[in-house]
């Protein structure tokens, strides 16, 4: 086990990348609103291989993607992760050090603009979310979507009916590669003597483990 720091580091930009065709956004629809359920918050998995066989422009949205890191010095570091397709109806705030301590995330947006940020609490940064939006942060990171002029997340932002839900590619970039961790100023080995005696992955603040207010995006102890 190996301790490091998390970043507050976002790299952010926008790609040209193809509209999905008509086809391939009624067949995510459907799959969002009868298999996956999603309630206002959730993120959740959509069938990558199935929607490669009707997304003849997939190849052209990863190399858009990988084109884009490679101009942050991250020559590798997408080549080599395999990517997934997630759909989400806003996020609460959240990290994802627990699940994936030792990567960052790339994630490419492939909706068109349904009013939604990405927001960082610790540093109040907010991306508009759109089609072709490209971002790279710590896992570890608390974040969320949330409505543009909403402060925090808010379920009601959410409502039924509404068309809220959008679709991304996302990479797990291998924090340990010395480009990723580089670029997002990510310390190792802050803590080995605490890391040793951990039996999985955990976020710690202020010597204790640490969990993200959901409303909110703020630390607190966790339970």
């Amino acid at each position: 086990m190996r301790s490091r720091s998390v970043s507050d580091v976002v790299l952010s930009g926008t790609v040209d990348v193809p509209t999905p065709s008509a086809r391939l956004v009624a067949d995510w629809e459907r799959e969002i609103s009868i298999h996956l359920e999603l309630e206002p918050g959730d993120v959740e998995a959509l069938p990558l291989v199935r929607a490669r066989a009707r997304w003849p422009d997939y190849k052209h949205c990863v190399q858009a993607a990988s084109d884009w890191t490679h101009t942050l010095g991250l020559h590798e570091a997408l080549a080599s992760s395999e990517g997934a397709l997630m759909a989400c109806r806003g996020a609460r705030y959240h990290h994802d050090g627990v699940s994936y301590g030792g990567a960052a995330f790339c994630n490419l947006f492939l909706s068109e603009d349904k009013g939604l940020d990405l927001h960082f609490p610790a540093t109040g940064l907010r991306i508009p979310l759109r089609r072709g939006t490209v971002v790279v942060f710590d896992t570890g990171q608390p974040h969320a979507v949330i409505k543009r002029r909403s402060p925090g997340f808010d379920a009601a932002d959410f409502p039924p009916g509404q068309d809220c839900s959008l679709v991304f590619l996302t990479w797990e970039l291998p924090m340990e590669n010395a480009a990723v961790g580089q670029a997002l100023g990510i310390s190792f080995d802050i803590d080995p003597s605490t890391a040793l005696l951990l039996g999985d992955e955990q976020v710690w603040l202020n010597g204790a483990p640490a969990s993200v207010c959901t409303a909110s995006g703020r630390w607190c102890q966790a339970d």
